[in-house]
């Protein structure tokens, strides 16, 4: 009996049930993504084993709690954390035994007081103790556009013989006697609703309660006086204050990114007709309407299509206003010039395209029948996990090609407000106009043929006043005829800055170079203590201040223009990352002069990925579910977490490369570098710990306040759950005297980060589901350096652990 209770109170235990919790999860998200979501609920999530393994980590924690007597050391953090998960496994529990979940269909005019609720047995219903009518149900798109922007149901609801008139729509809940209706979605025919339905008062308020203990004792982890953040910060002050040695070669070879270089006589020859500068920046503000309806400069638009097709920000000597004002009036030239990016030599091959970048003509036979054709069907009736990278490729150039094709039709250039539209659309000159009456019609018919007829003069004469004229009644004509979209100047004019000063270019560069001189003259700094290399730090750390505050500039910029805060989509997500590290520098920047260099660096290695090819930087309107303050707080809480995660990598990185070059006569000075540099790794993964696990929290409310469940088993959500037990892990392992050393603890803290990759980019490709909004497409690529630098870090692991063993400094 004392042997089993000391296995119950063991942290070898906690350890053990952690790890296969977490193995478990994981399992789960590939059963969803094979064999369905009800699979991977009935064998894991709401299986009996997972429900035991729950109560046992319950167990343990209770039996640690008693055994180490940790009421007595007063550790208030810790006791509040590892409590307030034992509430939220209770509030879980109460929700699954006690909660009522289901959806309520209607259609406009239609009553009913039954809720279909769906479970692995079948579909049953419940009834209601009220009346729920669809009075209406109203859809509204994005202007000129298919994409939803919302949707909300009016209701009339019938209780207790009152009855009240209520609207719900997405984030904005309806509450009726305990039971909360949330609109989930809706008809195709847009005549009916689709309201998920929860009754779970007991349930969210245990779990709420257990949130807001997590948070207080998270509060206590980094701020309690007797708390583990402040123990390391104390002995942290007493290592004496120098630049630390790093042996450590990060790359800055290929910080330009790499593009396909665009060389043909006909390129030369079309560049003999120069567009004049000032005409192609005029042409570049004027609005117009995007395929998903967002209002943007004409330079957004040329810019957007240069990189997609040529994967450019310039092609030759043009920038992408003048760039599509010479496609427009050189058409012919510019279908026989090679500019169409395709990477994919099967591809080239078997078509006999030119290498690397094709020409519009050779996709077509001498007949003009379309050449891709035939495979582009095959490829498109296959199952998206069927298609091979032959087929991923052939539809990317098909894209390209249709782009192209639409723009020398004179479509997709949506310049054209129709005054009485009820989408509020704007049309493109070569789309059908019919629509239009009286002089409209005639205006939107003939001005921009007239307008192309005289770029085509200006551009033999080098005279642009005719075309500067006709650019200014179209700016008229958009003026007057525009009677409903809110078209803000100064939003105008921002874009186009922001698109000109390239913004989050400038600032990779600023951190790569001024952070890798950094890390250069700490380590000079170290063999040879001169005021003027201190002096030079100080300069380079005043330079890094100058290049975050430009860094924030840009994001203020981004959200300024699109309207919401810029960490929507993977490539804005990137970019706040990259901020996050930074800021977590400067957090411990008086602590560490590495750790500085190294969150500075590692920002520009972020913003570098965030710049390749298969990023979109586009600014597109958000989907329902995002328009929601919850989201900020989320993704800004969460994604600052990865900043503190990518520093302990590095860190971790760093003292392993340095345990590898332990030797007899440098044994002292590394022993006590690896020392400081561990406690900072540490105390940077306490924060990153802290922050994912509010961010998850803060997203598992705005789960329940947006679709009535604070947690699904989504895998996005389940994969940052296991990002949090596997750091949690990671940072326990001290608790075993066996596992207390610097060179384990800092290979997992390098290990644990392929958690948040998983979590980051591996889900979306991977795996599917709620969160495919922020799914990346083309990131293919980036997994082959991941898989090569698991192998590096391993055999660095292997090479470390040997003179570590060797040497044991620590």
């Amino acid at each position: 009996m004392q042997k089993l209770e000391q296995i119950i109170s063991s942290y070898k235990t906690t350890i053990v049930l952690l790890t296969v919790y977490a193995v478990g999860l994981a399992a789960a998200t590939f059963i969803e993504k094979y064999y369905g979501t009800v699979a991977a609920k009935g064998m894991i999530y709401f299986s009996p084993g997972f429900f035991l393994l729950q109560f046992l980590m319950v167990v343990n924690f209770v039996a640690v709690f008693v055994r180490r007597q940790l009421l007595k050391q007063k550790k208030w953090g810790m006791l509040f954390v590892h409590f307030a998960f034992v509430v939220m496994l209770l509030g879980a529990l109460v929700s699954h035994v006690f909660g009522e979940e289901g959806y309520l269909r209607l259609r406009e005019g239609e009553s009913s007081n039954r809720i279909e609720i769906r479970t692995s047995k079948g579909i049953s219903y419940h009834t209601l103790p009220f009346e729920v009518e669809l009075e209406d149900f109203i859809l509204t798109r994005y202007p000129g556009s298919s994409s939803p922007s919302s949707y909300e149901s009016v209701l009339v609801v019938r209780v207790d013989g009152d009855t009240r008139r209520e609207r719900v729509y997405m984030n904005n809940v309806l509450d009726v006697k305990g039971y909360r209706f949330f609109q989930a979605s809706f008809d195709p025919d847009e005549g009916g609703t689709v309201l998920s339905v929860n009754r779970d008062v007991a349930g969210r308020n245990i779990t709420y309660t257990g949130y807001l203990i997590l948070f207080v004792g998270l509060i206590f982890c980094l701020l309690g006086k007797n708390s583990r953040f402040m123990f390391l910060s104390r002995q942290l002050r007493k290592l004496r204050h120098t630049a630390v040695f790093v042996l450590l070669l990060l790359s800055l070879v290929g910080t330009v990114e790499a593009k396909v270089k665009i060389a043909s006589p006909l390129l030369d020859a079309v560049q003999k007709y120069p567009v004049d500068e000032a005409h192609a920046f005029h042409f570049g503000s004027l609005p117009v309407q995007s395929s998903n309806g967002r209002m943007l400069p004409m330079n957004t638009f040329s810019s957007e299509i240069l990189r997609k097709v040529a994967k450019s920000e310039r092609i030759g000597q043009y920038n992408s206003d003048q760039f599509l004002i010479s496609l427009l009036a050189m058409p012919d030239m510019w279908m026989r010039i090679p500019f169409i990016v395709s990477t994919n030599d099967e591809l080239a091959s078997f078509y006999g395209l030119s290498k690397d970048a094709c020409a519009f003509i050779e996709v077509f036979d001498a007949e003009g029948q379309y050449r891709l054709q035939e495979r582009l069907d095959q490829a498109y009736k296959k199952m998206p996990v069927e298609r091979t990278t032959f087929d991923k490729d052939l539809m990317k150039l098909d894209e390209k090609v249709n782009i192209l094709h639409q723009l020398f039709n004179h479509q997709m250039i949506h310049l054209f407000p129709k005054e009485d539209d009820a989408n509020h659309t704007w049309y493109a000159p070569g789309d059908d106009l019919s629509g239009f009456a009286g002089k409209d019609s005639l205006f939107v018919a003939q001005i921009f043929p007239w307008y192309i007829g005289e770029v085509q003069a200006a551009l033999r004469s080098g005279d642009w006043s005719k075309p500067e004229e006709i650019l200014g009644m179209i700016e008229t004509y958009q003026q007057a005829k525009n009677k409903t979209l809110d078209i803000n100047p100064k939003r105008i004019a921002a874009e186009i800055k922001y698109n000109q000063l390239n913004v989050f270019q400038k600032t990779k560069l600023g951190y790569l170079i001024l952070g890798g001189l950094l890390l250069v003259f700490s380590f000079v700094a170290l063999f040879e203590q001169k005021k003027w290399l201190n002096r030079l730090r100080w300069i380079l750390s005043l330079g890094i201040v100058i290049v975050f505050c430009f860094h924030i500039y840009g994001m203020g910029m981004r959200g300024f223009i699109a309207g919401y805060a810029p960490w929507s989509n993977s490539y804005e997500t990137m970019v706040y990352v990259s901020w996050a590290t930074v800021l977590a520098g400067f957090i411990f920047a008086r602590r560490s002069a590495l750790t500085f260099a190294l969150a500075t660096l590692f920002g520009g290695i972020i913003l570098f990925v965030s710049g390749l090819n298969w990023m979109d930087p586009q600014i597109n309107p958000l989907v329902p579910v995002l328009k929601s303050p919850w989201l900020m707080f989320h993704v800004a809480v969460i994604v600052g977490a990865y900043g503190f995660f990518g520093i302990s990598c590095l860190i971790g990185l760093t003292d392993l490369v340095m345990m590898t070059f332990l030797k007899a006569k440098n044994k002292m000075l590394l022993a006590s570098r690896i020392k400081e540099l561990t406690m900072v790794n540490e105390m940077s993964l306490l924060i990153g710990l802290a922050l994912m696990t509010i961010g998850t929290f803060l997203g598992a409310i705005w789960a329940n306040e947006s679709w009535g469940r604070y947690w699904g088993w989504d895998p996005k959500e389940t994969w940052a759950l296991i990002t949090m037990i596997v750091y949690a892990i990671t940072l326990h392992l001290r608790l075993i005297k066996k596992l207390n050393n610097a060179w384990l603890f800092n290979l997992m803290s390098v290990a644990s980060f392929a958690s948040v990759l998983m979590t980051f980019f591996g889900v979306n490709y991977f795996l599917s589901g709620m969160h495919a909004y922020g799914q990346t497409d083309g990131v293919d690529g980036i997994f082959v350096y991941l898989y090569i630098a698991a192998g590096i870090i391993a055999l660095l692991g292997l090479l470390s652990y040997r003179k570590y063993k060797m040497n044991n400094p620590l």
